[in-house]
């Protein structure tokens, strides 16, 4: 065995991909050892879901992607327009190849290639990755009872609002949930909500919807402006602000949101029932509105 070949490594999907400029199946795809993506985690990523191959509040993605690379300063290496064709060409080749009704494209950009040292190397190509999966959205299961979560403190560093591809700190939460059964975890900084793991966390108080400031202590989902529109339109008083460990407690209903996900009920925190411990009138009266945005893609 040499060091090149400690042992087997999973068996890779064929599906397509794309790296630095040319589309390759997944299984193919190579980065340089030396890619600061891998020695440093200096890159950053967006996910963009996309309905029936149609893509999901585009301009929105793409908005947090260049806020991310001007905070790495990396000048972003494609236009929007250029990020949408191949997003499309990746969707449809999963729907139409393995008849995947939704997808989820994962767009990452690292600083490049160079020799091993903190500073940031100028002049340097990123490198750029694109690849494509199955979204898997909420059971009706899970919708009709809800889900469990369970609580940590937040020990990330004090940048969440880089989606970073440095994601140790979520891969630590995210396993506290796993240890315990849940679905997610939910984080606080000191006795203030911060996020999940991998997603936002909504509080309902006397059918106001409310979620924590969007600061540099969490990154704001895509799903903060589509709520707002959401809760706006039907009239649901929406605030954004610190929100205390025991306001959680005592929440009515707790949601959460991500790009899988899309919103989805807590009822069960910490081994306790969330409100009525059974998915609340404004969880319904949002993911309503929620699959009428993604039917106006259609339009």
């Amino acid at each position: 065995m040499t060091a090149a070949n400690w042992g087997p490594t999973p068996a890779l999907p064929d599906t397509l991909c794309y790296l630095n400029g040319e589309f390759t199946e997944l299984r193919n795809a190579r980065i340089s050892v030396l890619d600061r993506g891998f020695i440093f985690g200096d890159g950053v990523y967006e996910v963009l879901p996309c309905y029936a191959g149609k893509a999901f509040r585009f301009e929105q993605h793409m908005a947090r992607l260049d806020r991310s690379l001007n905070e790495l300063r990396i000048t972003s290496p494609l236009s929007h327009a250029e990020w949408l064709a191949i997003a499309q060409r990746l969707a449809h080749s999963l729907r139409d190849g393995r008849g995947a009704t939704h997808q989820l494209i994962y767009i990452q950009v690292t600083r490049g290639v160079a020799l091993r040292d903190h500073a940031m190397p100028p002049d340097i190509a990123p490198t750029v990755f694109v690849m494509v999966s199955e979204m898997k959205l909420a059971t009706p299961a899970q919708r009709e009872h809800g889900v469990a979560c369970v609580s940590a403190d937040d020990f990330r560093w004090e940048k969440a609002h880089i989606k970073s591809t440095s994601l140790l700190g979520a891969v630590l939460a995210r396993q506290i949930g796993v240890d315990a059964g849940a679905v997610e975890t939910v984080m606080f900084r000191g006795e203030h909500l911060s996020e999940a793991a991998s997603s936002n966390v909504w509080v309902v108080k006397d059918g106001v919807v409310m979620g924590p400031p969007s600061d540099n202590l969490v990154l704001e989902g895509i799903r903060f402006g589509l709520i707002e529109e959401i809760c706006r339109s039907q009239g649901l008083p929406f605030e954004l602000r610190r929100i205390t460990r025991a306001e959680v407690l005592a929440a009515d209903e707790l949601l959460l949101s991500s790009a899988s996900k899309e919103v989805l009920p807590i009822t069960r925190l910490d081994g306790h029932p969330v409100g009525q411990g059974v998915p609340g009138p404004i969880y319904n009266r949002l993911y309503a509105g929620y699959q009428q945005a993604v039917a106006a893609l259609a339009a």
